[in-house]
């Protein structure tokens, strides 16, 4: 059975798209970037390949051998997508000994914390956490908070990759319930704005922690004062590519609050809850995904099918503003959409069956001035001309390797081919030329951030090994 082409009714929005931004060059003849050598891209594999080895950790993969030493979920989904190339049965094991710490209420949470590591080696670590104490918590220590759903897609994405040894270890089917009791939380633990939109209930949630589109619903947050907690990730970057304190201050007293209140969704006096459309996209993404799961393994794909054109509906409806030609995010506390564009508000791509003013309109976005994805290194994650851009702070100007994989994937989608191509040969020429680092600068293509990162590795060898697209089932 194939994937229905398309999930979203086929009358078009009722608000065509205002002003849009001038475009530098016709996005379906983009200028293209140089592209290694078929050398260089044998060597760039072999490095990714690499870096994934070292990075391994028996059970899991971490991010970095020094930033980030325990494992993090949307991380380990990027991960997948790469390591089932030169390992599919270990990439099989990283999704489920993630899917090993998930909650009774479904979530996944954002770290799963390795016993063999000290305590102290990342803050805020478990004692800060604290979720043994948590209801319905599993018995390894996590946080309490999650991050986007990538799993399924790379679930399937594995599968595919050795059906035989899936198949023989029935990895599809032992992960189905499980990823079924993820997206069910999502779906309605999360809807806290009642319009069938997951909301975040932390900035750390979205995966891109310290974007613009977070700093109005942060500014109800009083921070807590810098002398109340000590920062380990300064230990190993640069002040001024990460968040400020006072940012970490706020993002600390939410995460204080949610853990006081149980991790209970319903509980919790949340201050920030936002509805964001980079993690709706992805739960449309990975819900068709699911179909194609469902279909695997003699389940009901239906409703998936139906899940994911109801969310996409709600994506359309309440979070594409026409004047900005891009998605925005929206609070669920006040109903308010955040005027805020940043890659997240291009990522939703990745949906199929948009209408075709929409896709238009975020394509024209992407190639205008804002993002140059025509001749920028690959997608920067704020808008160039915003008067707060930085090229450098963390998520509020680097381009990240992730969010260009997704945007070069709803490209895809759409038939974009030409820009799929140009994205996939500028991170390629980037991570060439850069060590596989955590993020870049726009501009000028020089790696910030951790070296040799898990999800840069991965995604590069995804990009040589399998450069047809594969996010939402295809």
């Amino acid at each position: 059975m194939e994937p229905r082409a398309e999930i979203l009714p086929t009358t078009h929005i009722a608000h065509p798209r205002t002003a849009p931004p001038p475009t530098l060059a016709p996005h379906r003849a983009p200028r293209p970037h140089p592209v290694p050598l078929v050398e260089t891209h044998a060597d760039l594999g072999h490095q990714a390949g690499q870096v994934l080895v070292d990075n391994w950790r028996d059970t899991h993969t971490v991010p970095s051998d020094t930033l980030y030493p325990h494992q993090w979920s949307w991380d380990s989904a990027f991960v997948a997508f790469g390591l089932r190339h030169i390992c599919p049965r270990r990439a099989q094991v990283e999704l489920e000994t993630l899917f090993d710490a998930q909650w009774a209420d479904g979530r996944v949470p954002h770290i799963v914390f390795d016993p063999r590591v000290d305590a102290d080696a990342y803050f805020p670590g478990p004692k800060f956490w604290q979720s043994s104490g948590a209801p319905g918590a599993p018995t390894v220590e996590t946080s309490g908070l999650i991050q986007p759903p990538v799993h399924a897609p790379a679930a399937w994405a594995v599968h595919r990759a050795d059906p035989e040894e899936s198949t023989r270890r029935g990895f599809l089917e032992r992960l189905y319930p499980r990823l079924a009791a993820w997206h069910r939380y999502l779906a309605t633990d999360r809807d806290l704005g009642g319009r069938g939109l997951a909301a975040i209930v932390h900035p750390w949630e979205s995966g891109m922690d310290n974007s613009p589109a977070w700093d109005l619903p942060l500014s109800r947050v009083e921070p807590l004062p810098g002398h109340s907690f000590v920062r380990r990730d300064l230990h190993h970057a640069a002040p001024a590519d990460r968040p400020t304190d006072a940012d970490y201050g706020r993002y600390l007293k939410l995460a204080t609050r949610y853990r006081d209140h149980g991790y209970r969704d319903a509980d919790t006096p949340h201050e920030f809850a936002v509805e964001d459309p980079c993690t709706n996209a992805l739960l449309v993404a990975a819900e068709l995904a699911m179909a194609r799961i469902a279909e695997e393994i003699g389940a009901d794909p239906t409703p998936h099918h139906d899940t994911a054109a109801r969310i996409a509906g709600a994506l359309v409806r309440l979070l594409f503003d026409p004047a900005m030609g891009a998605f925005v995010p929206r609070d669920a506390l006040t109903g308010e959409r955040i005027a805020s564009v940043t890659v997240g508000g291009v990522i939703p791509l990745i949906v199929p069956g948009l209408p075709e003013e929409i896709t238009e309109a975020v394509v024209d976005t992407l190639c205008g001035p804002w993002f140059r994805l025509t001749d920028a290194h690959m997608v920067p994650s704020y808008r160039l001309t915003a008067p707060d851009y930085s090229p450098r702070r963390y998520w509020r100007g680097p381009a990240w390797y992730n969010t260009a994989w997704l945007v070069r994937e709803g490209l895809l989608t759409h038939g974009y081919d030409n820009l799929a191509q140009a994205l996939r040969a500028s991170m390629l020429e980037t991570a060439a030329s850069g060590g596989f680092r955590e993020y870049v600068d726009p501009w000028n293509g020089r790696g910030r951030g951790s070296g040799r990162f898990s999800w840069t590795a991965s995604l590069v060898l995804d990009l040589l090994r399998d450069p047809s697209g594969k996010l939402a089932g295809g």
